[in-house]
């Protein structure tokens, strides 16, 4: 079993809920799931889409054909009619589309008329459609009733009541009249969670120990604002809006300096603004984690369009030299664990740690049996209590072996804790004369970058372990590139290796070796200049000659990359 489902229609007609309650009808089922959404800057009107893919085998990625479309407007049948199987079905409402298809594939279904018949109101016309899918599937309507009853608990048990009547209404309506629809959905599995990008980053920052998050809402990073203070209360983090990312980030870097664990958020517009806190973060060596979502630019660009074109622009972000780490997650369960990683590293070396995301991977929802928490990483590196009143003597910016200084927290002692944004010496006072500063860059750059290659992992090969074609990516590409390798891995000793951890490259560098054995070496990056190559070739030298590129703002599908993949494979 492998479908896909394509709810299509203007902002504001409730595209969203529909396909979220789908997919987490199918994950509480215990399907695997995929979804990913294409919507305009726009609050309603305009043309959107929210694709689900289920399986009984992981997926990872949208495909180009789809099996039902609900088409809440005209836009939908005429951009992603063609999209359809053979054997594809649409689901419309011809009031909604003021004409009426006499084809055998088109089912129409009166939305808006059941809502009101059965729950009094055309808003529920978006339930009736939750079931009409789940009618047209085959499926038993049970789980949907029971996440029916979940998702309006509070609401009380007259707004249950309406939305299982229509949900049953749809439901039986499209199961009795699409007599043609001949989809087979298996047995149910265990239930599975269902996660966004975005909300793995805000779960991984929780589980890290964060106390404080501060941001500046921009589309594609508000989903993690959004989640941290919906769980702010429970977990007591402070939350604060702050009036622009210049505050946001400095913000961000008092709450660390007084003594937590802070993050903030932001897309590249914002994280422009950021860049002088980078460096501030730098200078005093304040840990601060910054989760970067990309979204297409220059200036304001595409906003809710996905890209991976900041990534040249994250790792020289900030005048001067001074160490940083940048990881960039493939999908929901390495944005936990790297989220992780990157609090555990800031703090211990004093840094900034970036996490590089980008609309289609924060938005994506992916689903998994769960997260192994025994593998998060919990130190407080800090200087805390009588470990801290008992020092005879501190200096914050003290010469250490390693580089890394004492971290005192203001007010945990008799001891001044002080720092400047000014080159200063070891106890944080400004100086002028050239030994300091020389000693004071050796510190923080050349005696601290060691260490921290030593803890970064080397990127993952996935497929052939001694490939003659290699496919080369980074980030978000993981889900994508991944499925297209094994299409081809019956034909061709092909594997994928990808990159999560950017900045710095680890040490161990045997994957060198594979790439210079390799037939054939594509690099595969949703940005025009390939810059994840170009990072490459300043790291190792290696210049990689072929490039797959895209960059009009829409993720690949598997169909779609697959085809530019075998253009390739034909020189072989």
């Amino acid at each position: 079993m492998d479908y896909s489902i394509k709810i299509g229609g203007e902002a504001g007609q409730g595209i969203q809920t529909i396909g979220d309650t789908l997919a987490r009808i199918f994950a509480r089922a215990g399907y695997y799931v995929f979804t990913h959404q294409d919507y305009e800057s726009r609050i309603r009107g305009g043309h959107n889409f929210y694709q689900i893919r289920i399986s009984n085998n992981p997926v990872t990625v949208s495909k180009s054909f789809i099996d039902i479309l609900v088409a809440l407007d005209n836009e939908s049948i005429t951009q992603h009619e063609r999209e359809l199987r053979p054997n594809g079905h649409v689901l419309y409402d011809s009031s909604f589309l003021r004409q009426k298809f006499e084809k055998s594939n088109f089912l129409d279904i009166p939305l808006s008329e059941l809502a009101v018949t059965y729950g009094g109101s055309k808003i529920m016309a978006n339930t009736v459609a939750v079931g009409a899918v789940i009618g047209m599937l085959g499926m038993s309507p049970e789980i949907m009733y029971e996440l029916i009853k979940k998702t309006f608990k509070k609401k009380g048990d007259d707004v249950i009541s309406a939305n299982l009547k229509t949900a049953e209404a749809g439901y039986k309506f499209a199961k009795e009249r699409c007599l043609s629809c001949s989809f087979v959905v298996s047995g149910l599995e265990p239930s599975k969670m269902l996660i966004t990008g975005n909300e793995a980053i805000g779960a991984g920052a929780i589980a890290s120990g964060l106390n404080f998050y501060s941001a500046y809402p921009m589309t594609p990073s508000t989903g993690i604002f959004n989640f941290v203070a919906e769980n702010a209360k429970e977990f007591g983090i402070v939350v604060e809006q702050a009036e622009d990312e210049i505050s946001a980030i400095n913000m961000a870097l008092g709450a660390s300096f007084a003594g937590v664990r802070a993050m903030t958020g932001t897309s590249g517009g914002g994280f422009a603004l950021m860049v002088e806190g980078v460096s501030l973060a730098g200078m005093t060596e304040t840990p601060v984690v910054i989760a970067l979502a990309q979204r297409p630019g220059p200036a304001t660009g595409l906003p809710t369009r996905t890209e991976q074109a900041d990534l040249l622009f994250a790792l020289y972000a900030g005048h001067g030299e001074f160490p940083k780490v940048i990881f960039a997650p493939g999908s929901p369960e390495q944005a936990f664990y790297l989220t992780n990683k990157a609090f555990d590293m800031a703090e211990k070396y004093q840094i900034p740690a970036i996490i590089l995301t980008d609309q289609y991977l924060a938005d994506s929802q992916w689903s998994y049996e769960g997260f192994e928490l025994t593998k998060l990483k919990y130190k407080d590196y800090r200087l805390k209590g009588e470990k801290f009143q008992n020092l005879k003597e501190y200096k914050r910016h003290a010469f250490t072996e390693t580089g890394i200084s004492p971290l005192g927290i203001p007010g945990q002692s008799s001891h001044l804790v002080v720092t400047d944004s000014d080159e200063h010496d070891e106890e944080g006072h400004i100086i002028e004369d050239a030994e300091t500063r020389i000693k004071m860059v050796e510190k923080r750059l050349f005696r601290k970058m060691p260490l921290i290659k030593k803890e970064i992992e080397p990127p993952k090969l996935y497929g052939e372990e001694n490939p003659d074609v290699i496919l080369l990516c980074w980030g978000s590409m993981y889900g994508i590139v991944r499925e297209v390798i094994y299409k081809f891995s019956d034909s061709f000793k092909i594997a994928m290796l990808h990159f999560s951890e950017i900045f710095p490259f680890s040490e161990e560098l045997k994957w060198i070796e594979l790439i210079k054995n390799a037939k054939l070496l594509i690099n595969i990056e949703q940005n025009a200049t390939s810059q994840f190559a170009k990072l490459l070739r300043m790291e190792t030298g290696i210049t990689i000659p072929n490039h797959i590129n895209r960059f009009d703002g829409r993720p690949f599908t598997v169909d779609e990359l697959k085809e530019m993949v075998y253009a390739y494979l034909g020189r072989l």
